[in-house]
This record gives structure tokens, C-alpha cells and sequence, in this order.
């Protein structure tokens, strides 16, 4: 089956809205859809000043957790110690699918962290980087359950996450931050 229709999907947001703070926000709720999660996450950062915060996030039911930040604040120093899953993003791995953050491996999470500040138990960690710098996160996830991420899953992230950059650069340059 091909993913052209879910990306059209996609393609309506960015057609349909012309503020960056806009397309992104009308793009987390199709997203969620698309890819069955209950949640779903923009964190932003500017990669030279490292303030960064979740500047959007929508949440299919009201008892999924909310996790957006209205100020920017600066990184943690250790936050890429503390969090492989950072980590790999400012390496510019690529992104990553975690089936079951129960049983992934400690090299890819941090049971303790996830729990502690997301609560999540499957998630993307969608890393969106251009030239070697990481600009933004996104972050669909499940509760309550482990989720097999399918190859159809990477076919629709992959793009969007190309189809993001200039958006999301957009977006942090106007902040100012």
C-alpha cells in the first residue's frame, strides 16, 4: 500500500498554513492518527544557544500527560549524559523507534528518565537535524502498551521530518533564543 494519501495528509498542513507555529501545531493531530499514538511532541531547540523547550504537544485523551513548556530554557549540561536518546539525536543518529521502553536496551534508554519525565512506553524519537546540528525532536508516543513501529511508521516520519527543517529553523530563529 502506498503512502501517498497519509502524506497528502501532511502536505493539506503545510499547503493550508503559512506560520511555522501554525503548520506545526495543525500537523500533531494528523500525526497522532496516522501513526495510532497517544501523544505527540515538538521539542525545539536552537543549536547554538542549547534553550530549547516543547513547544507543542497534543495529547489524544486528557489523561496522557502534558508535557509543553511556554518559556525556553536553557539545556542541562548532562542532559546527553542523562538521556541516551538526546544523545544519539546530537549526534545525528538516525532517528529512533523504541518498541518497549521496559525492555530497550540502557544503551538507547534511560528507563528511570522516561519514566521520570514522560511516562511514555513506545515512542519515535525523531531526530530533526540539518547540516550535523540538532534543531527539534518529535515525539509520537503510546501508553500503556509496547508498539511495534512498522516500516510503513518510518515511511511516513522520514519524510516529514525532511519536509519539517525549514519550518522548524523558521520557527527558532523568530524566537530569538
Amino acid at each position: 500500500m502506498s503512502n501517498e494519501p497519509v502524506l497528502s495528509i501532511f502536505q493539506s498542513v503545510f499547503d493550508n498554513y503559512s506560520r511555522p507555529e501554525s503548520i506545526l501545531a495543525a500537523l500533531l493531530p494528523p500525526l497522532c492518527d496516522v501513526l495510532q499514538s497517544d501523544r505527540c511532541f515538538l521539542y525545539l531547540r536552537n543549536p547554538e544557544t542549547q534553550m530549547g523547550k516543547i513547544a507543542f504537544c497534543w495529547r489524544r485523551k486528557p489523561d496522557v500527560p502534558h508535557v509543553g513548556k511556554e518559556e525556553w530554557e536553557r539545556e542541562p549540561d548532562d542532559l546527553a549524559d542523562e538521556d541516551p536518546l538526546f544523545a544519539a539525536s546530537l549526534r545525528a543518529d538516525p532517528s529512533v523507534y523504541v518498541e518497549d521502553v521496559e525492555t530497550a536496551e540502557p544503551s538507547v534508554v534511560n528507563i528511570n528518565f522516561e519514566r521520570e519525565n514522560f511516562g511514555h512506553r513506545a515512542l519515535i524519537h525523531s531526530h530533526l537535524v540539518q547540516d550535523k546540528q540538532l534543531w527539534g525532536v518529535l515525539q509520537p508516543a503510546v501508553f500503556g502498551q509496547p508498539r511495534v513501529w512498522t516500516a510503513a511508521d518510518r515511511a511516513i516520519v522520514t519524510p516529514l521530518e525532511t519536509k519539517l527543517m525549514p519550518v522548524v529553523i523558521e520557527y527558532v530563529k523568530a524566537a530569538g533564543v
